[in-house]
């Protein structure tokens, strides 16, 4: 599956996601794109899923009839995120063409 972080998205993910091909919105020169934009130069491009931490983008955006799956990670700090890094890997590996889900990330208090 090729995999789009966008800005937000911890790059540590990356090791995990085996059998993947995966880019950051940065390193496509599109960390100035809006979510709209984004979306539609993912998809010219043959991106799979586009990963996400921006919970408001399924309210921003009409997504219906769009080909990347999307899926929105409940937090951005790897260090909360860490320990539930098999839920994010199975919800990318079960993502299917123009779907949305989010990844819910229990607060950790440590």
């Amino acid at each position: 599956m090729f995999v789009l972080f966008d800005q937000a998205t911890p790059v540590p993910i990356r090791a995990y996601l085996e059998g993947h091909t995966v880019r950051t919105a940065a390193q496509q020169s599109w960390e100035r794109l809006k979510n709209g934009d984004l979306l539609t130069a993912a998809e010219e491009a043959g991106f799979d899923i586009l990963l996400t931490t921006d919970k408001n983008m399924r309210y921003q955006q009409n997504l219906s009839g769009r080909k990347i799956a999307i899926l929105v990670l409940g937090r951005q700090q790897w260090p909360q995120l860490q320990p539930h890094i098999q839920r994010v890997v199975e919800a990318v590996n079960a993502a299917t063409p123009g779907s949305y889900g989010e990844v819910d990330i229990p607060f950790n208090f440590r």
